[in-house]
């Protein structure tokens, strides 16, 4: 991944919060036909490993894990808040003109070597965590449990785990700390008066927070 100093965020609390704020990952890897990529949702262990161990899973029909029971190493992007940037947002702009549009966003790859596991009792437990996770929020959660146990049995055949354990992880936090603190400003008041309030406002506090550079 391209990394101008400058936008790059090495913290790896701070990656691993995107990683499960945002935890639908773009699984690649590299086959006989070329590149192959497959969004899916991944849980992070903290604990496993020194840098993080990421559980997911498979449908069985997806010829993407009989790859990686061959060669499993693996690139996953974790894509965080993201938005447009217009240039009429900078003081920039009325000063000199000299101003062009651009895209801020936050990105956690991670690189490792994928795991292919079809034991039962660890697919179980895996898409019970993963449904816990996805849930709790929820006033009245869904759990595995609520459905029948032999349709859970029939599902779980279906899908095939995979365990990565991070052998390298990046973080990029481009938000405008390139700019100047009046362009900065300018991009956080005019992201937080967006209608996209998802990615635009969530956006605006990063701009605001400095980026990685002016946190640590």
């Amino acid at each position: 991944m391209y990394q101008p100093p400058h936008f790059r965020e090495e913290r790896l609390d701070v990656q691993h919060a995107l990683i499960r704020a945002h935890p639908l990952g773009l699984l690649i890897n590299s086959s006989e036909d070329g590149p192959n990529a497959n969004a899916i949702p991944f849980l992070l262990d903290t604990h496993a490993s020194p840098q993080g161990t990421l559980h997911a899973h498979l449908a069985r029909a997806n010829p993407q894990w009989r790859q990686l029971a061959g060669d499993g190493r693996v690139l996953i992007v974790f894509q965080g808040p993201q938005s447009y940037v217009t240039p009429s947002w900078y003081a920039t702009k009325q000063e000199t003109g000299k101003v062009v549009p651009t895209w801020n966003y936050a990105i956690v790859q991670v690189r490792g070597t994928a795991r292919v596991i079809e034991d039962r009792d660890w697919l179980r437990q895996h898409v019970s965590e993963l449904t816990v996770s996805n849930e709790a929020p929820r006033a009245m959660p869904w759990a595995v449990d609520d459905a029948p146990e032999t349709y859970i049995d029939a599902q779980l055949k279906g899908i095939v785990g995979i365990e990565i354990e991070i052998a390298a992880i990046e973080g990029k936090w481009k938000v405008s700390q390139n700019r100047p603190e009046s362009d900065r400003t300018g991009v956080a008041d005019g992201l937080a008066a967006e209608r996209d309030t998802a990615g635009a406002h969530a956006m605006a506090e990063l701009v605001r927070s400095g980026g990685p550079n002016e946190r640590h």
